[in-house]
């Protein structure tokens, strides 16, 4: 059997992980452990790669506004083409767009709405709002930017290494990942809709972390809206739809409490999305190219866990990140960094203010 060392073991290879790793390696000699073969396999990789700083409750905002600056100085020092601008148009009755629509997004005229997205039935909404501060991602590009960058700086990742065993002695972990031994001083548990079960084989009580379905698929439409137009969301969130260089991707929004596992879409669900999308568009859906569904996992309060366990000071809770994991990602892992190490935020271009807030809005229960 190998046998590792290092100062702080993540478990788990999706954006979570694999920023952490990025931000946390100057700092710390780091393993990373992912049980799949690929990083990023399950939600990481089904994402609807929309970015929307006014989704989400405050503190999860200011954290998407920080990912988004951290972004940014990325692609003017890499030239990376991580993000685009891409607004949200939200659709619905009057009733329902007053009361989902948020102080970023400003009223518009059905006119103007149509005119933004010619798709649109006339008849299929009462009232719009639009919101212009957000941004499509790469979601590949930018899983592989970390995973580089983590490496360039020693981090070793393994993959298809799933953890079986974890034993705390007071001082640190000896965990076994696939066929290797790992000795770390602090173990974070990034395992997505497996975190609760990780903490539990490593001893320390859940926090009541619940994976919901999502559903999303890439179809083909006579009448596909340009790459740039708006993404299109219902205010009752019975579906959204956003253009996609492959075609349009659509989604029925639902958030169905699931088991951790390799999900994937309910017999159905696509085709009665597609048959409720003729009613208020003119898309023209001819064929679903690939389908999939991602489990969004996340606390009853919506709020991810960062932070160290209460009970188990070894123990680094990095979860709970429901449908905000990539446009909190970067933030998150900033925080959990300063949390991990005790460095200086401002080290990391951070304010230590909201390092702070976000610290007391996310620590464990």
């Amino acid at each position: 059997m190998t046998s590792l060392e290092c100062d702080v073991l993540i478990i788990g290879g999706g954006i979570a992980g694999l920023s952490l790793a990025s931000a946390l390696a100057p700092f710390s000699s780091v393993v990373l452990v992912e049980a799949e073969a690929t990083l990023g396999y399950h939600t990481s990789s089904r994402s609807a790669r929309q970015l929307i700083p006014s989704y989400g409750p405050e503190p999860l905002r200011d954290l998407t506004r920080r990912t988004l600056d951290v972004l940014s100085g990325v692609q003017s020092s890499t030239g990376l083409p991580l993000t685009v601008p891409r607004s949200v148009l939200l659709i619905g009755s009057e009733a329902d767009v007053a009361a989902k629509a948020n102080a970023a997004m400003r009223p518009v005229a059905r006119a103007e709405a149509l005119d933004l997205c010619p798709q649109l039935r006339p008849g299929a909404f009462e009232a719009a709002a639009l919101d212009t501060g957000c941004v499509g991602t790469d979601t590949d590009l930018l899983l592989e930017y970390h995973r580089r960058s983590a490496g360039d700086d020693g981090v070793l990742i393994l993959t298809g290494a799933p953890v079986t065993s974890a034993r705390y002695d007071g001082a640190g972990w000896s965990v076994r990942a696939g066929y290797r031994s790992i000795s770390a001083e602090v173990v974070v548990d990034a395992a997505g809709a497996w975190a609760d079960g990780v903490a539990s084989l490593c001893g320390v009580a859940p926090q009541g972390l619940v994976p919901l379905r999502r559903t999303a698929a890439i179809v083909s439409a006579t009448d596909a809206p340009p790459v740039g137009t708006p993404m299109v969301a219902a205010a009752d969130d019975s579906f959204y739809y956003r253009p996609d260089a492959a075609g349009v991707l659509i989604s029925p929004c639902e958030a169905e409490p699931s088991d951790p596992g390799d999900a994937q879409p309910h017999p159905g669900d696509v085709e009665r999305l597609v048959e409720h999308l003729a009613t208020v568009t003119t898309l023209g859906i001819t064929s679903v190219q690939r389908s999939w569904t991602g489990l969004r996992t996340q606390r009853e309060s919506g709020l991810p866990v960062v932070g160290f366990d209460n009970a188990h000071p070894g123990f680094f809770w990095l979860a709970g990140q429901g449908g905000y994991g990539f446009q909190t990602s970067s933030g998150i892992a900033e925080l959990a960094a300063v949390l991990l190490t005790g460095a200086d935020p401002a080290d990391l271009g951070a304010d230590p203010g909201s390092i702070a807030a976000a610290a007391t809005a996310l620590r464990p229960a």
